[in-house]
Parts: structure tokens; sequence; C-alpha cells
């Protein structure tokens, strides 16, 4: 092989390994530690997905207007080693959860605790 080959290889594959770590976001530029949420509603979607487990749900406003709220939790794995199942949450299912809204106002929170059925589910591991 010749050295532009090897190293043109070489290249592209550094670059497809360092891009899922630029993908991942910071937790201060996308949420405010400042800003302590908890929300009351019905689960609408869980999506198990890598790099982080995202739960969707129905949230009834102080005017009885209903918005879509998104939950990110932590990693799959994460969760699993902290006891969750895959069927710990399914849509029907009516939740509060608490954590850090973001910065730009959406509905979009770091989800720190999952209440279900009275049953408190920390979705990061010092959170007891």
């Amino acid at each position: 092989m010749n050295i532009r080959l090897s190293f043109g290889i070489a290249t592209a594959g550094l670059l497809l390994m360092v891009m899922p770590v630029l993908a991942h976001h910071s937790f201060q530029a996308e949420y405010d530690e400042n800003k302590l949420v908890t929300v009351n509603g019905t689960v609408t979607k869980v999506a198990w997905t890598n790099p982080h487990v995202m739960l969707n749900m129905d949230v009834r406003d102080d005017s009885g207007k209903i918005a879509n709220w998104q939950m990110e939790l932590a990693s799959p794995n994460g969760l699993l080693r902290q006891g969750w199942k895959l069927d710990s949450l399914k849509p029907g299912d009516q939740v509060t959860v608490s954590g850090y809204a973001a910065r730009d106002g959406s509905h979009l929170v770091n989800a720190r605790r999952v209440i279900l059925g009275g049953k408190a589910y920390s979705t990061i591991k010092d959170d007891k």
C-alpha cells in the first residue's frame, strides 16, 4: 500500500471514531442547573436508544392545555445497571418527572427522578 492511501484510511478511521463524541452535547450548554422543574403527565413514548433513553409525555398546564414534553434520561446501560427494565415505563403510565429545564425554554428536561406508582426511579447513579 502506498503511504497516501494508508494515511487516508487512518485519517478516515480516526474521524469516524471521533464523530459520536462530537455529536454528544454538553449538559451546561443545553440545560440550566438553576431551573429545577417537576412535571406530571402521561407517557406517550419511550425510546431506549443511545446515547440517552428518551421519554415523551403529555403534560397539562394550569390552563388545561396539553403539551408534549421530552425527558432525557441516562444511557440505556446506565439505567439497566440501576435496576430499570425495558418495560419500566410504558405509554399510558402516569408519571412525575423532576429534572433540569432546557436553557431555550422548550419542553425538554434532563430528568433526574421519575416517580411511577409511588416508586421513585433515579436516572443517575448518585441520586438516591
